[in-house]
């Protein structure tokens, strides 16, 4: 009853907002893309788009095909790593700790704004952090009385981390490995470490999470240097992506995104210290080596930290079970409204929205019209729009910045190494904006306000839709000498 409710808590606002940009327009439509075309394949704007693996991709579709083109489909994938996290914390510590103290936890990380602002919103990390909680929580479950190796449980692990290489790459692996092998040779409990790597779990890893990588090297040479080398390490270790915060970060984001329930943070420390327990020394070496490992590179986001929300609300939940007040009821009543409450915000404000100007141009544009993005790519407007091919892309694709900076351009450029002739037809130049209109049918061209004037003095263009931050504008086909 407890993780149907839960799954409720999750679904219930998940439709409620437009998509913000740029993540949630980005990853929506690479599903919508998908769900049109080639499931293998990761496209945006109908190139190889390898950020990513697939999984969180594929389980929208799931949803698109259920519902259509809707941003309850676009963020589905986090509602279910969300789902699974709670899922997997509640068992476990029901069978360590107890049905009440298992409550107790499920109800403080599912009013944490972190964990359920996360669950809303369109991206991989929400995913991936509820599969790695599961997987960390399946091995410790199989080795959970020591010295046996519960078979079942090891297996269900090793699928976990499976899944959670398809959602996101090596942390699906590495991160499940950096907390179970520590935690348990901390213990001289070396023998299990050598069990967890049981042949039959190995296959199970190598059979579901390997061969998604081994078809995209075969259909795209670049695709290992890429996605591994450029996406792991080199992104690892350099620092000139975005979102660059000193070794401190994680240390505050983690306190801050748990309020109110980090009002617990003295206690669970001082319970974590004097408790030696396996469980209790698990939690905690949990949430010690996923902060520890992504403070290291320079670039950090808030949603690095999912993969150790779970442990930490376990000891928060343990040090408010240890307690004798009531106080932790008011918390979560309190905690559940700021959590509808930024969901009802978000929704009311609508911010970078291209919404309204992707209806306009779905109902007006004909089948054989063609869309021009002018220097900037609208992520959410064929989500919304319902775009049935790529649009062209004009800007600057020459200049030697691109490939340093990290920003929409240099997806877009990166993108268009893994099909240099589809790249040349959609990626065109500033200077050609005047022949982008040439042809028997019309041309729409979204544009940013500021620079409109680059495509209202062609011929026949008229203004079709604007507001503060966007302008569409539709120029007739006309015959081109």
């Amino acid at each position: 009853m407890l993780l149907g409710a839960l799954a409720l808590w999750l679904l219930a606002t998940l439709g409620l907002r437009p998509l913000l940009l740029p993540d949630e327009g980005r990853y929506a439509e690479v599903a919508r893309a998908m769900w049109h075309g080639d499931w293998l394949v990761p496209t945006l704007n109908g190139l190889p788009f390898f950020h990513k693996p697939p999984l969180f991709y594929w389980l929208d579709i799931a949803a698109l095909q259920l519902l259509g083109v809707h941003e309850f489909a676009g963020r589905f994938g986090s509602a279910v790593g969300a789902w699974l996290m709670g899922a997997a914390l509640f068992l476990a510590m029901r069978r360590w700790h107890g049905a009440r103290t298992a409550a107790l936890a499920l109800g403080v990380l599912a009013t944490t704004p972190f964990f359920f602002v996360g669950s809303q919103y369109a991206n991989h990390d929400m995913l991936v952090g509820g599969l790695i909680t599961a997987a960390v929580l399946a091995m410790a479950r199989a080795v959970d009385e020591p010295p046996r190796v519960d078979l079942r449980w090891l297996v269900a692990g090793w699928l976990l981390c499976a899944f959670a290489v398809l959602a996101k790459g090596l942390i699906g692996i590495v991160l499940p490995a950096l907390v179970i092998g520590p935690w348990l040779l901390a213990q001289g409990r070396w023998r299990q470490v050598l069990g967890l790597l049981h042949p039959l779990g190995l296959l199970v890893f190598a059979v579901v999470g390997l061969p998604w990588f081994i078809v995209m090297q075969q259909r795209y040479p670049g695709f290992f240097d890429y996605f591994v080398m450029e996406q792991h390490f080199r992104r690892f270790a350099q620092s000139t992506f975005n979102n660059v915060h000193g070794p401190w970060f994680f240390l505050a984001v983690l306190p801050l995104a748990t309020l109110p329930w980090s009002a617990w943070t003295p206690v669970a420390l001082k319970r974590a210290w004097a408790d030696r327990s396996p469980t209790t020394l698990l939690y905690a070496w949990w949430v010690v080596a996923i902060v520890g490992f992504f403070s290291i590179p320079s670039s950090k986001l808030v949603g690095y930290a999912l993969p150790a929300l779970a442990p930490w609300c376990a000891l928060l939940a343990l040090a408010v079970a240890a307690g004798t007040g009531r106080a932790w009821r008011v918390v979560m009543g309190v905690a559940a409204l700021a959590c509808v409450a930024i969901v009802g915000f978000a929704a009311w404000k609508a911010p970078q929205s291209n919404q309204a100007l992707a209806q306009v141009l779905r109902t007006a544009m004909q089948p054989a019209d063609r869309v021009v993005m002018v220097d900037e790519y609208f992520y959410d407007v064929p989500f919304y729009a319902r775009l049935a091919r790529p649009v062209v892309i004009a800007a600057d694709w020459a200049d030697p910045e691109i490939p340093r900076r990290d920003n929409w351009r240099k997806e877009v450029f990166d993108a268009a190494r893994f099909d240099p002739p589809l790249a040349r037809q959609l990626l065109r130049p500033l200077t050609e904006l005047d022949r982008m209109a040439c042809g028997t049918s019309a041309t729409w061209f979204i544009v940013s306000a500021g620079h409109a004037d680059r495509v209202s003095g062609l011929p026949g263009a008229s203004r079709a839709f604007a507001d503060k931050r966007t302008e569409l504008w539709r120029v007739p086909g006309r015959v081109c000498p």
